[in-house]
C-alpha cells in the first residue's frame, strides 16, 4: 500500500457530515482506514474531523453526540457547536485586525477578527471529552490543524515547527472559529480565526512532509464544481473561491511530486440540496450524511477514481 496525504476542507457542520461520511465510504470500499494517513491537514471542520481521525473516533456515535434520533442530534449538536459567548466584545480589535487593513483589498480577511455571539469552548470540550489526555497535547502521527493569526493576518499550520506549541482541543477551537459567527481564539497571547478565511483547503502544506506521497485524498465540502438550483450568490462565490485555491494547490502538489496522484472529493448536487444555503444548520447533518454515503457509491465506481484508489489503498492479493 502507498504513503497517503489526507487533506479535510472546511464546510461547516454539514461540511463534517460530508466528511465522516465519505471516509467512512471509502474505508468500506477498499479497507483502509484513514487514521492510516502518513499526514492529515485539516481546516475549520476539517480540524475537528482530522482531531477526531487521529483519537480514534471516527464514529456515527462520536459525531452525532452519542444521538438516538435526529430531533436529539439537533439538540445535541446545538448544545456543543452553539455556546454563548459571556459579553460579545471586540469591536476595536476586528477595526485594527480585520477593517482597516482589508479596506485596502476587500476579502473574506474583512470580517477576520469579528464580534460574535457564540464561542468555540463547547467545541474544545467536546473533543477533550472524546480524545481524553491526546487533546491536551498532540497526536504521534503528523497532523496539521490550519487557522488565521489575526496579527500577522497569514495562515498559521498549528503541529508544524513554525507554529506556536498549543493543545490539539484548542488549535480545533482556533481553526472552527468562524468569523461573524464565533469570537477569535486567544492562545499565548495572540488571537486566530478559523483557517479557511487563508484557504478552504491548505492542501499545499502536504509538501512539508519529509517525502513524496502516493497519494493525497482531498474531501472540499466549499468547493462544488456546480451550482444547485436556486443557490445564493454567495453559495458560487465560496466554492469559487475554494476550488481556485484549491487548483492553485494542486498545481504546486503536482509541480514538486509529479508522481503523487490526487483524488479530490466534492459534494454533488444531491449532497448540496441538504447542505446549502446554510451549512452551519445542525438540522442538515444526518441528512448531509445520509446524501453523502449514497453519493459516494456512485463516487468510488468511476473507473478513474476507484483505478486510483484501488492501486494505492486495497492491498495486493497474496
Amino acid at each position: 500500500m502507498g504513503s497517503v496525504g489526507l487533506v479535510l476542507g472546511g464546510g461547516g457542520i454539514t461540511g463534517a457530515s460530508y466528511h465522516l461520511g465519505t471516509l467512512l465510504a471509502i474505508e468500506m470500499a477498499t479497507g483502509w482506514h484513514p487514521s492510516q494517513a502518513e499526514v492529515v491537514v485539516g481546516t475549520s471542520c476539517g480540524a475537528f474531523t482530522a482531531a477526531m481521525l487521529r483519537g480514534g473516533q471516527l464514529t456515527i456515535d462520536a459525531f452525532l453526540d452519542d444521538a438516538h434520533s435526529r430531533e436529539e442530534v439537533t439538540r445535541r449538536l446545538r448544545a456543543r457547536i452553539y455556546r454563548r459567548s459571556r459579553r460579545p466584545a471586540g469591536v476595536v480589535r476586528w477595526l485594527r485586525r480585520g477593517v482597516l487593513p482589508g479596506l485596502a483589498r476587500p476579502d473574506l480577511r474583512l470580517v477576520a477578527g469579528s464580534p460574535a455571539l457564540y464561542t468555540t469552548r463547547g467545541i474544545a470540550e467536546w473533543v477533550e471529552e472524546r480524545l481524553g489526555p491526546m487533546a491536551n497535547g498532540w497526536p504521534d502521527e503528523a497532523t496539521v490543524i490550519v487557522g488565521f493569526d489575526l496579527t500577522e493576518r497569514a495562515r498559521i499550520a498549528f503541529g508544524t515547527d513554525e507554529a506556536p506549541q498549543v493543545a490539539l482541543k484548542d488549535a480545533v477551537a482556533a481553526s472552527v472559529a468562524v468569523p461573524m459567527v464565533f469570537e477569535p481564539v486567544q492562545l499565548n497571547g495572540r488571537w486566530y480565526v478559523d483557517g479557511g478565511i487563508a484557504s478552504g483547503t491548505s492542501a499545499d502544506l502536504l509538501l512539508g512532509f519529509d517525502e513524496p506521497l502516493d497519494l493525497v485524498i482531498v474531501v472540499a465540502p466549499m468547493a462544488a464544481s456546480e451550482s444547485r438550483p436556486g443557490a445564493r450568490f454567495y453559495e458560487d462565490a465560496f466554492d469559487r473561491a475554494g476550488r481556485v485555491a484549491l487548483e492553485q494547490e494542486i498545481d504546486r502538489i503536482r509541480s514538486e511530486w509529479p508522481e503523487t496522484d490526487v483524488v479530490v472529493f466534492r459534494p454533488d448536487d444531491r449532497v448540496l440540496a441538504v447542505t446549502r444555503p446554510n451549512p452551519l444548520s445542525t438540522k442538515a447533518a444526518v441528512p448531509a450524511f445520509l446524501r453523502t454515503l449514497r453519493s459516494l457509491k456512485d463516487e468510488l465506481g468511476r473507473p478513474d477514481t476507484w483505478g486510483i484508489l484501488q492501486r494505492h489503498l486495497v492491498p495486493s492479493p497474496a
